[in-house]
């Protein structure tokens, strides 16, 4: 098909005929003559085997017009040639070209008529266009005449009047180039005023003006002069714009945008806003650290003006390190409050602009929309540079040997710029969380390490003497708790209790609220005042009138005061078990509740002072820097755990005392002192353990065991083995305690949620435990106050196989209530030195009651002899030791009453009875078991069922062994 289609176009508008004559002797070949076309048509048609024979023509036949087709079937003859195939094969192709000729001529015969067609509408076309040549050829002719009839006279005058036109213009074009080139004079007076929005309208119509005349040679001069001048007047808007970075002025800031505005170069603007705030956050710190460093310095060197900034904040000094902090914190709030105010003057102009003009343009609402955004994004931008500026000079210089006070200002500096940069642009600040941390850890653990260097030697100086304070002494009113301003309201909210109460008033309004047009935040107050602390009283007594009332009236039943009886009330949480607090109790007080002195003032001493103060110190710490709250908090509960592992080793560490069996030391707090002593006591330089060589940071983070001073006598009868001091120490412990309970909600606010439970098992298990240390403490007094072996030895020689009942009760009850009533004298000369409160002596006397009544039945166990009346007798002792001391102590019930009368109804069990009570009462020891069975027998007990029930007793011995 392809070849049909290039001979029909080389036929051009030739007719058939002419287009058959003219084809190539090629194409002659295959395009058959009209004879040949006629006996084509006149064969017999068969459109199938017409079809199946052009379809058997090899492809290459239809490639290109240059296929050389007499080529093709040369090179295709075999190199033996057979006649007869070639004549088969001769025929073969005529077939085809015979089909091929018919189905040419078939489609050359079906397309004539269009032709014919198309070659009428080409003749059409040629008429068509010889007529228009000769109107063309008229309309020329006519014009021709036209221009002769027209005289040079009329041509002249209209020529004339153009020009009189043109010369009109060009004076009013002189005139306007004479203004323009007037204008650069008015133009450098409004630079000079800075009245950039007049001169770039100015500029901008004298170039429009410009552009009207450019067709004069003079105005390409003025033209490039004016440009000049407008590059000029951008550099210096360039220059007005970097002023407000520091000093933001209304009116200047409003000049320089509506100038930009008029160039149409607002995001541009915008652009070179942020670069220019950038550079003044790197050029302030650097000028303020540099004229630091070279004051510091003393010398007119210049190499510091040459150094990196990081590298010049190592050069800042211990002593300026403070004041240029401060100056380098004005400084970027400078920069800052300006930023604040020009999103405040954009945001401002965007609601007028949006209420004034309701259908804004597009190119304006994109301009609007881009400045938004990109004040937006420069606020974390702007203080990730301030944070990095500080956090290059927080970390320049090494602040572990900084004093407390001066570590307190740094850490509340950067608290306060942390503040704005959570008002800035809600930025948690991490950055400069982590320097500060950094340098709080390193710092804390220096002075911790010497705080509790300080506490081993305060310990060890202590004389345990009581601290005079105020009855109303409270922690608040120390000047390390001030910051907590009303923590202890419970009105107060957490997050206001650690704010600094300097301005209680502006607490409601932001530092950018409070400070926007003038002030600083970080203008630090000249604390002069040094505020006294209102804590001690004089000579121990609050005033002269309370020291005469002390002893007034003691004995008389006078109401006490309420205050007083509620002091009572708040006191009655001993370990013993306590009666309701009846009229009749509270005025027995004045036996019990050695409350002679102080007026019921808190008993502390000068280390407990001491610690308190530390604590105070650590959490005003903790409230400035929350990072770091968990190691701070830690440290807190060191200075506990010591305080109390010194009063234990002190006071109540008697191996003989623990070993009683009577549970003296609980197992949470046998467990706290083992921690303690595990965690916190470096043991090795006791010389407990030998030369190895330990873990040295292990040991770093440990403080020897504090030794008791030599000038505390425990051994003296007379002061009750150091009663006073035993109770000073001891209570100034379960004071701290109770400081430490109050403080337990501002601690938990102040700790990470993850390191909660830390806190909890500090409280439960270390402090709570603060008043445990009574037991094994008193303990000691309650065993050597009393000469319990004299009564033994008196017990010894007192017959019980007696065959009569006795009205009369022994001598060793008189002697013994005689030892407890001296103990009483005793309790009462100490209580004038130091108050006893009502839980202290209701121990002592619990504890030596219980070892009264251990020591009588001892003293039955070891009666070889006994008779029913023998018995009886014992009872009557008792109850006649029992109704004096009752007398003497309002502790009720008295302590292990039963332990005894259980004891001595004993011997009247039957066999059966007696080894069920063996079984059932495990308090009494093996000997005394055993001998209330030798005492049983041959009274109602016979050998058999003695041997029976010692070998009951033998069974319950044998697993302890």
């Amino acid at each position: 098909m392809q070849k049909i289609k290039s001979l029909m176009a080389r036929q051009g508008l030739k007719s058939p005929q002419e287009s058959m004559a003219d084809l190539s002797p090629v194409e002659n070949l295959r395009i058959p003559s009209k004879e040949e076309l006629r006996e084509v048509r006149e064969l017999p048609i068969d459109p199938q085997a017409e079809q199946e024979m052009i379809d058997s023509i090899e492809e290459l036949y239809y490639s290109n017009d240059s296929f050389d087709m007499v080529q093709h079937e040369l090179e295709k003859l075999p190199s033996e040639l057979n006649l007869q195939e070639l004549e088969e094969y001769r025929d073969k192709l005529k077939k085809q070209q015979t089909s091929v000729s018919k189905k040419v001529a078939d489609l050359i015969l079906e397309k004539q008529p269009a032709y014919v067609k198309e070659l009428e509408r080409v003749t059409s076309l040629q008429t068509n266009l010889q007529l228009a040549a000769v109107i063309c050829t008229n309309a020329r002719r006519q014009l021709s005449v036209s221009k002769e009839e027209f005289t040079e006279a009329s041509l002249g005058l209209l020529a004339n009047q153009r020009r009189r036109q043109l010369l009109t213009g060009l004076l009013k074009s002189l005139r306007t180039i004479k203004t323009l080139q007037r204008t650069d004079v008015r133009l450098s007076e409004m630079l000079e005023e800075e009245d950039y929005p007049g001169a770039i309208q100015l500029c901008l119509e004298c170039q429009k003006a410009a552009s009207t005349f450019k067709h004069y040679s003079c105005i390409s001069e003025l033209n490039s002069k004016l440009q000049d001048t407008l590059e000029q007047i951008e550099e210096q808007l360039d220059v007005a714009l970097s002023k407000t970075c520091k000093n933001f002025d209304v009116s200047h800031y409003t000049k320089v945008q509506l100038a930009y505005t008029l160039l149409g170069k607002t995001q541009t603007a915008m652009d070179q806003l942020h670069m220019h705030f950038t550079q003044a956050i790197h050029n302030t710190v650097f000028q303020v650290v540099l004229g630091y460093v070279e004051l510091c310095a003393g010398n007119a060197d210049t190499k510091f003006q040459k150094m990196q900034y990081k590298d010049l904040c190592t050069h800042i000094t211990m002593d300026s390190y403070i004041p240029c902090l401060t100056d380098l914190c004005k400084a970027l709030w400078e920069v800052m409050v300006s930023y604040h105010r020009t999103m405040q003057w954009h945001e401002e102009h965007d609601k007028q602009d949006s209420s004034h003009t309701p259908a804004e343009s597009d190119e304006s609402v994109v301009d609007r929309s881009y400045v938004k955004k990109k004040l937006e994004h420069g606020l974390t931008r702007i203080w990730q540079d301030v944070q990095l500026k500080v956090k290059a000079y927080i970390l320049g210089t090494d602040m572990s040997n900084f004093k407390y006070d001066d570590f307190i200002v740094v850490l509340d500096v950067i608290s306060r710029l942390m503040q704005v940069g959570e008002e800035f642009c809600s930025s948690k600040s991490e950055v400069l969380q982590e320097s500060i941390k950094r340098q709080s850890v390193n710092y804390f653990k220096n002075y911790h390490r010497a705080r509790l260097e300080e506490l081993r030697m305060f310990l060890e100086n202590e004389t345990w003497e009581l601290c005079p304070v105020k009855s109303n002494f409270n922690i608040s009113q120390l000047h390390e708790f001030k910051f907590m301003g009303q923590c202890r309201s419970p009105s107060i909210s957490p997050s206001r209790q650690a704010v600094s109460s300097s301005s209680p008033a502006q607490d409601e309004l932001s530092l950018f609220q409070q400070f926007l047009q003038e002030g600083n935040p970080f203008e630090l107050p000249t604390e002069k005042e040094e505020e006294t602390e209102d804590v001690l009283a004089s000579n121990g007594y609050e005033s002269d009138e309370l020291e005469k009332n002390v002893y007034q009236d003691y004995d008389s039943d006078s109401d006490v005061p309420e205050e007083l009886k509620q002091d009572y009330v708040d006191e009655q949480t001993g370990d013993a078990p306590l009666k309701s607090a009846s009229r009749e109790t509270i005025r027995s007080k004045k036996r019990s509740d050695y409350n002679l002195n102080k007026a019921n003032a808190p008993i502390l001493t000068n280390t407990t002072l001491n610690v308190i103060r530390l604590v105070g110190k650590y959490m005003q710490m903790m409230s400035i820097l929350k990072p770091i709250a968990f190691d701070v908090i830690h440290c807190v509960s060191q200075l506990f755990d010591y305080y109390l592992y010194a009063v234990y080793t002190f006071f109540g560490r008697n191996d003989m005392y623990e070993s009683s069996g009577l549970g003296l030391i609980s197992s949470r707090l046998r467990t706290t002192l083992n921690r303690i002593q595990e965690n916190l006591i470096d043991m090795e330089a006791l010389g407990e353990t030998s030369g190895v060589h330990g873990a040295a940071e292990d040991r770093k983070e440990k403080v020897p065991s504090p030794h008791l001073s030599q000038m505390v006598v425990l051994t003296n009868s007379g002061t009750l083995y150091g009663l006073a001091q035993r109770v000073v120490a001891t209570e100034s412990l379960v004071f701290l305690a109770e400081q430490f309970e109050s403080l337990q909600f501002q601690l938990d606010t102040m700790m990470p949620a993850a390191k909660k439970p830390f806190l909890q098992q500090f409280y439960s298990q270390t402090v709570s435990t603060a008043s445990e240390l009574r037991k094994p403490i008193y303990w000691i007094v309650a065993a050597k106050a009393i000469d319990y072996e004299q009564m033994l030895l008196l017990m010894a020689g007192v017959k019980w196989d007696i065959r009569e009942i006795m009205s009369q009760h022994n001598v060793y009850v008189d002697v013994l209530l005689k030892e407890f009533e001296q103990f009483n004298k005793r309790l009462e000369d100490v209580s004038r030195h130091v108050r006893i409160p009502l839980p202290v002596s209701n121990v002592l006397w619990e504890h030596c009651i219980r070892l009264a009544n251990r020591t009588l039945v001892e003293g039955y166990a070891n009666v070889k002899k006994c008779s029913n009346e023998g018995r009886a007798l014992m009872q009557l002792d008792f109850q006649q030791f029992l109704m004096k001391l009752e007398k003497l102590t309002d502790l009720r019930p008295i302590p292990d009453k039963e332990f005894v009368e259980t004891y001595i109804k004993a011997y009247y069990l039957t066999e059966n009875d007696m080894e069920q009570f063996i079984k059932n009462h495990r308090e009494y020891s093996m000997k005394q078991l055993a001998n209330l069975v030798n005492v049983c027998l041959g009274s109602h007990i016979n050998k058999k069922a003695r041997q029976k029930l010692l070998a009951a007793i033998d069974d319950i011995d044998r697993p302890k062994r």
